[in-house]
């Protein structure tokens, strides 16, 4: 292991949520929706603005009722604070529009929906960052925002949606999974860590109260067909229906009349969301656990496997979190 001043860097590792698209990525329209599924993919990875050629978040409005957030960060989608203050304005971008009914949330890369958050930023980059409208840090402010938008927000969850990348898909309304593809994991109590983005809030009023521990404390790995049968996920489908099953329904939904779609969605949230009180704590328990010895040593243990990297420590991180050997 290498000595104290490695340990002191590690010490901005943070886990958080995130993802980054081009400066006007939500500045311009796209042109109608595609007539088949070979030019709904390529209307998919469009990005909208001047920098769409390098966007890693890109917003794509397929119409005006259905609009796509896709994230496309190789090799990983590993996102981080610049990232939040990116989705943060798609997200503005969706409570100002008055004709969006339905935005789908999607991978560019087929390993990975979001791997996690970027464990090699300065702590300083994510505390500093100015409250969202709610008060809270963008993080949880994000996370709260996404769960409360007028529109009808859908999951196509294909490869590794970890950590950041399990909490959004938490605070969309609907999440659609890969059956032989999609894994989903709470992974922080496994590096030390204390989740950051409110599943401990949304998880048990989810999955109920013993499958929240599990995946949140046990922190292993979860593949398609466990998540749907705890209810993690709304549906696990074949790999190759995921695209079609999920289009379908967002035009379905955007067919339909707006006023129905956000007083349904308003009374179906009094029932089911957490107390937007509740999600702040979270991350600050998170940001106290960044800064324990015993943290720092379990992620340095991990950077060294080839966390953030192509390979197996990233392919099965249930896996290199349970392996850590003091």
């Amino acid at each position: 292991m290498k000595k104290l001043t490695s340990l002191h860097r590690m010490a901005g590792l943070v886990v958080a949520v995130a993802l980054a698209y081009g400066a006007n990525a939500a500045a311009q329209p796209t042109s109608a929706a595609p007539a088949d599924k070979a030019a709904t993919r390529a209307v998919h990875s469009t990005a909208i603005g001047a920098q769409a050629a390098d966007a890693r978040i890109r917003l794509t409005r397929v119409s005006p009722a259905y609009w796509r957030v896709t994230f496309a960060s190789p090799p990983l989608n590993i996102v981080g604070p610049a990232e939040v203050r990116a989705l943060v304005k798609i997200v503005e971008a969706i409570e100002a529009s008055k004709e969006v009914k339905v935005v789908v949330f999607d991978s560019a890369l087929p390993e990975s929906f979001i791997a996690h958050y970027d464990l090699l930023k300065p702590l300083k980059d994510s505390t500093d960052m100015e409250p969202g409208p709610t008060g809270m840090h963008p993080v949880p402010d994000m996370m709260v925002r996404i769960a409360r938008l007028p529109v009808v927000t859908i999951s196509s969850i294909r490869g590794r949606a970890t950590g950041i990348g399990s909490e959004l898909i938490l605070a969309t309304d609907m999440r659609f999974a890969s059956r032989e593809k999609a894994i989903l994991s709470q992974w922080e109590v496994g590096a030390g860590l204390v989740a950051g983005g409110g599943p401990m809030a949304r998880l048990p009023r989810l999955v109920g109260r013993g499958r929240a521990m599990e995946i949140l404390i046990a922190s292993d790995d979860i593949d398609g067909d466990i998540a749907e049968r705890y209810g993690y996920v709304n549906r696990a489908l074949p790999d190759a229906e995921l695209d079609g099953f999920v289009d379908a329904m967002a035009r379905r939904i955007a067919s339909f009349e707006r006023s129905a779609i956000v007083e349904t969605k308003k009374l179906v949230n009094v029932a089911s969301l957490p107390p937007d009180a509740e999600m702040q704590p979270g991350w600050d328990a998170f940001i106290a656990s960044v800064n324990r010895p015993e943290t720092q040593l379990r992620l340095k243990a991990l950077v060294d496997k080839g966390l953030q990297q192509p390979g197996e420590a990233e392919k099965n991180l249930g896996r290199a979190t349970a392996n850590y050997k003091p």
